[in-house]
């Protein structure tokens, strides 16, 4: 096998780049390496146009394999790779998001990238993805126009140290503020991943700037590889629009085109139905579809160019708003029914999310068995997109990669709210179902998640709202950033730029490009443009909520704790687990879950929890000579009588300890089902209690 290799220092790391025949048939394939971390990247694209498509037909897979953790995974009867994890999906978004703006967008040739992880060890392998979907490409004859470079960043909390590609280690060893995956090139930036613990915006910044620096020499290394493997590019031409489509352009659309794209109505209606009117007189001129494409690509262009100019010129928008000012709230807490646990109603413009959430126990926390880690998930956001959201018909249900982004996005931004296992027990899983989308249902959907956690009785640190800004570009210097994003400003901008947090600081940010990058100076601006009108909506959900609701819903199931002695676990579950299922068989309990730590989670409705507590209580209480009970009668016997003091635990009164007088007849003084105050007297060698009512209570017997 003829290779070549290549690598890079990265933050103390070395990174490697090799190049072989192993995926020959590739257009362009690499190999990259961290550590024991290795991806294998390949890129191919189609002789052929694809029929029918109106847009770039690309397509990103991240596919993680069982093997390159060593391990054996999956269910018992199916020991191979199933559909992608969500980790998986989420990866293929990035990579997908950071290259997909450096093609032209007039292709029409299929184009496949496909990121295999061979191994998985220390260092996550979603950076190697980037760059090996980067440098596959890029040697490759597909015409794309990269390189481009990502990197991680993460920051050590109660530190200003910045770590780059922090490994698996790192982030267990040490707790993190922050994460961050930055893409780019040229000084510019096209893609970005963070999660923060209430990180600030100059915090954010910081980690940025040290991003592109690094993206920076990243593509330095890259470009110096190509020229010396690269291949020559394929030329395909951007479609010229012919003259006379041209000409029936401006006299049929042109007058009236400012019109119907300034509408001042929200959406992009007004426009569609110009394009349908234009397409329309294209047909009826010339049948047959003599142009195919064009006609739609010159409507596109004038547009995006209009819609341009007056944002940057005037600062005009589609709708008519200010530049800076949001869309009308409507913000609602609860009130649909009484069955969910929690729920929130949030609009802003034609934007509607109704987030619902639903507690349980610890057992319903979600286990996760992936590459990268083993866990259990005690909270979760789930985010749908039926297609009447956007006044279409299409497929109903089901998933795709865009719901999995979106909910994860929000989940995200509302994580470092959420309370400890330790204050907060419950399972808690928001669904947030965008029933009208008219731009960032991501972000609506983490200020409808905050309202149902508050609606909810979640005791969160504080309420979390999220914004997108975007931008209209001429020039590095000549711009016009637009808060709250609608319709045509998201189909036609150069920048989504989403950001999530709360009053002290960020906690989510994602940024999308149509463009090759942006400046760090206008994410600068654009953070301080998001601050502002995050706070602005948190302060119109504090009007309707201002704190979470003190008690939980009575629909809610009870979570009661108890902490046992890790040598009294195996005593609770018993030999195959006989005696814990004997208490949910006994008490109705969902479930009872017991930590490695002794602490005993038991969930249930209508006293069941109260129940099985009890019985847990009483089977693992170590009792001391001394102490006091009240216990009932369960047995009488010719020389004493069995008091039950707890839950499977009962002891002797003999016919001395009854009274201060002597007891000729146990039945003369008591019956079965009497309560009776009780003393612990004596534990024998076998820990069988006798207990004492006269003792306790020298008079009872004779009060009774």
């Amino acid at each position: 096998m003829d290779k070549k290799v290549f690598s890079i220092e990265l933050g103390g790391k070395t990174l490697e780049v090799e190049f072989n025949n192993l995926a020959e048939r590739a257009h362009g394939s690499c190999i990259v390496r961290l550590g024991n971390s290795v991806i294998l990247a390949t890129a191919v694209m189609s002789k052929h146009k694809k029929e029918g498509a109106d847009f770039l037909p690309l397509q990103v897979e991240y596919e993680e394999k069982f093997y390159a953790s060593g391990q054996i995974l999956g269910s018992r009867f199916m020991r191979r790779e199933g559909k992608p994890s969500d980790d998986a999906i989420l990866t293929s978004r990035i990579i997908d998001r950071t290259i997909r703006p450096l093609f032209d967008q007039w292709i029409r040739n299929e184009i496949q990238v496909i990121v295999s992880v061979l191994s998985m060890d220390e260092y996550d392998a979603d950076i190697l993805g980037i760059l090996g979907a980067s440098l596959a490409l890029g040697t490759s004859p597909i015409p794309w126009n990269g390189p481009v470079g990502g990197i991680r960043i993460a920051r050590k909390s109660g530190t200003t140290e910045l770590i780059v590609n922090p490994s698996f280690d790192d982030r267990e060893n040490h707790a993190l503020d922050f994460e961050l995956i930055a893409c780019g090139r040229q000084g510019k930036l096209n893609m970005i991943e963070l999660g923060g613990k209430e990180i600030n915006e100059d915090t954010a910044t910081e980690a940025l700037i040290l991003a592109e620096a690094i993206v920076k020499k990243l593509q330095t290394f890259q470009e110096k590889i190509i020229s010396e493997l690269g291949k020559k590019k394929i030329s395909i031409p951007q479609p010229e629009t012919p003259k006379e489509i041209k000409k029936l352009f401006a006299k049929n659309i042109e007058p009236v085109l400012s019109k119907f794209v300034f509408s001042s109505t929200p959406g992009d209606s007004q426009i569609e139905t110009l394009r349908h009117t234009w397409l329309e007189i294209v047909d009826e001129k010339y049948p047959d579809d003599v142009y195919g494409e064009i006609p739609n690509y010159l409507f596109e262009e004038v547009v995006n160019s209009l819609i341009h100019e007056q944002a940057i010129a005037t600062g005009r928008r589609a709708d008519g708003r200010k530049a800076d000012e949001i869309r009308p709230l409507h913000i609602q807490a609860g009130g649909v029914s009484e069955t969910l646990h929690g729920s929130g109603i949030f609009y802003r413009g034609q934007t509607h999310i109704f987030s619902a959430l639903t507690l349980g126990g610890p057992n319903d926390a979600q286990v996760i068995e992936g590459m990268e880690t083993a866990t259990h998930k005690r909270f979760m956001h789930h985010y749908n997109f039926p297609p009447f959201s956007t006044g279409e018909t299409g497929k109903a249900g089901g998933l795709n990669r865009r719901m999995v982004g979106h909910g994860a996005l929000a989940e995200k931004a509302l994580i470092p709210v959420i309370p400890a296992k330790e204050i907060f027990p419950y399972t808690i899983r928001i669904v947030s179902e965008a029933f009208t989308s008219n731009g960032s249902t991501s972000m609506a959907s983490v200020c409808g998640g905050t309202i149902a956690l508050m609606d909810a009785g979640v005791p969160i640190l504080r309420p979390v709202a999220g914004i997108s800004v975007g931008v209209m570009i001429k020039d590095e210097t000549t711009y016009k950033l637009l808060t709250d994003l609608q319709g045509p400003e998201d189909h036609y901008g150069d920048m989504d730029f989403k950001v999530a947090g709360t009053r002290e600081g960020i906690t989510a940010v994602q940024m999308d490009v149509k463009v090759k990058g942006i400046s760090i100076s206008i994410l600068k601006e654009a953070f301080e443009k998001a601050n502002i009108a995050r706070k602005k909506i948190l302060d119109e959900i504090s009007l309707v909520i201002k704190e979470p609701r003190k008690n939980i819903s009575s629909y809610a199931p009870k979570i009661l704790t108890c902490k046992i002695k890790t040598d009294q676990i195996g005593m609770i579950i018993g030999p195959g687990g006989k005696t814990i299922n004997n208490i949910k068989d006994t008490t109705k309990v969902e479930g009872i879950d017991v930590d490695d730590d002794g602490t005993v989670f038991i969930t249930g409705k209508h006293g069941s929890a109260e129940k099985a507590l009890e019985m847990i209580l009483g089977m693992t209480h170590e009792y001391k000579v001394g102490e006091k009970f009240t216990g009932v009668v369960v047995k009488l016997v010719e020389f004493g009588a069995f008091v039950k003091i707890a839950s499977g635990t009962e002891g002797l009164v003999h016919a001395s300890e009854i009274a201060s007088f002597k007891v000729d007849n146990v039945h003369d003084y008591l019956k079965e089902g009497d309560k009776v105050p009780v003393i612990i007297k004596e534990i024998d060698e076998k820990k069988r209690l006798n207990l004492s009512i006269k003792e306790a209570d020298k008079d009872f017997i004779k009060k009774k």
